[in-house]
């Protein structure tokens, strides 16, 4: 058997093609992947910010980078900030993260299907978007997402360009998958 191609094709480029449009119908459907994905208890968790390049939404998720990201992101045509509701009517809502995981990684994969490239960024400011969007106390930004079409690691600087084209690699699962006893692999080759 073989893993499904969506999953082993996907990949976080940091090369976006800089004159790329992606449309907001286009952005729909990766938001409406992203709205089906599972949640504890259905308490659907996860909020996005979406910003189109040129827009001022995109300019003030950009800000919130740290320099490394603004090095590449900005070429991307869409940013996205994923955020957590960390709150609903029933009370605090439980494993949030795991919830907006579960989102992006739909919204991911979709794009896969759709012909583009995501990658997922931790290197940001949080109180920055938080700032700059108004973003209640008990929603948390957590991630962005850079959406686009792949471009050419030529235009990124060279470190991040021999970062492009290293080969792929996980680990494999006799390091993370484990039975009897903690450290015994489940799949030992």
């Amino acid at each position: 058997m073989d893993v499904n191609r969506l999953i082993s094709e996907r990949w976080s480029p940091r090369a976006f093609d800089p004159e790329a449009v992606v449309e907001p119908p286009v952005v729909r459907v990766l938001l409406e992947a992203a709205r089906w994905a599972a949640s504890h208890g259905n308490t659907q968790p996860a909020r996005f910010l979406v910003g189109y390049r040129g827009d001022d939404t995109f300019e003030r998720i950009f800000a919130s980078l740290r320099p490394g990201n603004q090095s590449w992101a900005g070429r991307a045509s869409v940013l996205l900030v994923g955020a957590v509701a960390t709150v609903d009517d029933r009370g605090p809502v439980p494993n949030t993260e795991f919830g907006l995981g579960l989102a992006v990684q739909n919204l991911v994969l979709q794009a896969v299907e759709l012909g583009l490239v995501a990658h997922q960024v931790g290197g940001f400011s949080p109180e920055a978007v938080r700032e700059s969007f108004g973003v209640p106390r008990d929603v948390r930004p957590v991630v962005v997402v850079a959406v686009g079409v792949l471009g050419s690691a030529d235009d990124l600087p060279d470190d991040l360009a021999a970062r492009e084209r290293r080969e792929r690699t996980r680990k494999p699962l006799s390091e993370t998958a484990f039975t009897t006893r903690w450290g015994t692999p489940a799949f030992p080759t």
